[in-house]
């Protein structure tokens, strides 16, 4: 398996970048992942992030796009909860490029 050095910690990754070990995350192995996806971190990038870090601790999966904006809106509100926000804070997936950054798997489902 690959292997990331984030200051100065060497993380292992998956082939797509997704960290192995999920209790090695923290705000550095975030904003590492982020830079890799060339996402600029907002307060609104953070809460979808924590967000999906305690949905995947209630449940133990990472959400698909789909259910991921049905539980943000109903957690949220219906102005965060749907696919222009989500896709503006995460161009390339919101599913996918959150839950990689948030030290997730990769959300069934994702190609």
């Amino acid at each position: 398996m690959p292997m990331v050095d984030i200051a100065g910690k060497e993380y292992e990754v998956d082939e797509e970048g997704y960290l192995i070990d999920l209790s090695q995350w923290n705000e550095d192995v975030g904003k590492f992942m982020a830079v890799e996806e060339k996402v600029e971190m907002t307060d609104g990038h953070w809460e979808v992030v924590n967000f999906l870090r305690e949905y995947y601790a209630e449940y133990q999966i990472a959400p698909a796009v789909r259910v991921l904006t049905k539980a943000i809106g109903k957690k949220l509100g219906a102005d965060k909860g749907n696919n222009k926000y989500l896709y503006e804070l995460f161009p390339y997936g919101p599913a996918k490029q959150a839950c990689k950054i948030a030290g997730l798997p990769k959300p069934t489902g994702c190609i």
